[in-house]
């Protein structure tokens, strides 16, 4: 595989910290943003890479060289006239003829790229995008797409928005050789990525999403280059790669993250706990993922619909991040054993391995994830959570009055318990 790096813009957010040098050569724990990049693809077995640049061309050019110095092949691609994020495209519809990584010369990541290209290929797109939520949602444009991951919907961040799920395009795409059929790309003009090239690709079916929750992060403004700093000095970062087994904390919904009103049908009626988002953002910054688990039998009851029911969950996800909070992923479990209720869905109407107390949920997420679930909790305002977090061999900690089985630490609430966790954690290390 061969990787396209983007890495000829100005950076004119981030020129507060460094004047007169390109924005992926600003030395970041040590080292040049794009010489992370570089040892990222060099340990996961790309060995020859393209890098666009442009403003202060000499400066990469004369730093990186050859790339023998990296056990890589680099060649560089001089843009004499800025072509936008993607019109330098065109330049390689001769040289690439296979499934390729493109990248944001911009951003600090470190993730399983076999596993998106194996993802890229089984959809069969001509393009596929990394998603992952961030804590800035509202300055990001969105995206939205379906269980199969099929992109649906692409939200600027201009555009007007009331509940959304946070999944913003992170500045990593897999392509198909394909992608330099687009007219865009036909004679070397101007061009933009993701309005010109890829947004137009949800019409044909053709674009989608790998939604991951591996670090990925621009540090395209003075806060976000410092978060970047201590993430990769403190190891966060290369520990998200999905190479590795991953931590969680597992949350119930009702009575954890938003207040309990009994059976929740109407989105008017979710409101978050007191202290939920500073403790999901807890959760996030201290390099767990924050995963919710809920039952949800009023679907097959017939009182809420699937697609009402994503919309409460956007609400959710929406009302975190206005907090600079996050959930990594949201799994429900749609069946109620029990019959008899006006306008059910006998399809729902079962005996399963996903409701809770069962551990169903879990290992999905455990599964999808590469979570190791001994190092994980479990957090719910039931009995049933500790029960489905004690099955899968997870720690577990109550909030509220309702918890009464032995062995779950009990705590005043969702935040008081991820208090108590990190805790926990300081002590073992």
């Amino acid at each position: 595989m061969e990787a396209v790096i983007m890495a000829g813009g100005k950076g004119t957010r981030i020129a507060e910290l460094k004047q007169g040098i390109p924005k992926p050569m600003i030395s970041i724990a040590g080292k040049p943003v794009l010489e992370h990049q570089v040892e990222v693809l060099r340990r996961q077995g790309i060995r020859h890479i393209y890098i666009v640049v442009g403003y202060l061309a000499d400066v990469v050019c004369g730093y990186f060289g050859d790339g023998s110095r990296w056990d890589v092949s680099i060649e560089y691609e001089v843009e004499e006239e800025p072509l936008g994020t993607a019109g330098a495209l065109y330049r390689f519809r001769e040289k690439i003829k296979e499934d390729f990584l493109l990248l944001n010369g911009d951003i600090i990541f470190d993730i399983d790229i076999n596993r998106m290209a194996a993802a890229h290929k089984k959809n069969g797109g001509i393009a596929t995008i990394f998603t992952h939520p961030n804590d800035h949602p509202y300055d990001s444009a969105l995206i939205e797409a379906g269980e199969d991951g099929r992109v649906t919907g692409w939200l600027h961040k201009e555009e007007g928005r009331l509940w959304h799920q946070n999944r913003v395009n992170a500045g990593i795409h897999m392509l198909s050789p394909e992608v330099f059929k687009h007219p865009a790309l036909q004679h070397g003009r101007k061009a933009d990525l993701d309005r010109d090239i890829l947004k137009p690709l949800i019409g044909q079916g053709k674009l989608y999403a790998y939604d991951s929750t591996e670090y990925v992060k621009d540090m395209g403004t003075p806060g976000r280059y410092y978060e970047a700093e201590a993430d990769i000095k403190s190891g966060k970062v290369a520990a998200g790669n999905y190479r590795k087994k991953q931590k969680a904390v597992f949350l119930d919904r009702d009575g954890t993250i938003n207040k309990y009103v009994g059976f929740l049908t109407d989105i008017s009626q979710f409101e978050l706990e007191e202290g939920a988002a500073e403790a999901v953002r807890k959760i996030n910054r201290a390099g767990y993922l924050a995963v919710v688990v809920t039952n949800q039998p009023v679907v097959a009851r017939g009182e809420v619909t699937e697609g009402q029911l994503k919309e409460i969950h956007n609400k959710m996800e929406t009302l975190l991040g206005k907090q600079g909070a996050y959930v990594d992923a949201i799994f429900y479990c749609p069946h109620h054993p029990g019959r008899g209720y006006p306008g059910e869905i006998p399809k729902l109407k079962m005996e399963c391995s996903c409701r809770k107390p069962k551990p169903g949920l879990l290992y999905r997420a455990a599964e999808q994830y590469n979570i190791g679930l001994k190092d994980s909790w479990m957090v719910g305002d039931s009995d049933t959570d500790m029960q489905a977090g004690m099955a899968a061999g997870c720690h577990v900690a109550g909030i509220g009055n309702r918890i009464t089985l032995e062995g779950a630490a009990c705590k005043k609430n969702l935040l008081s318990a991820v208090d108590y966790i990190l805790g926990k954690e300081r002590e073992e290390e």
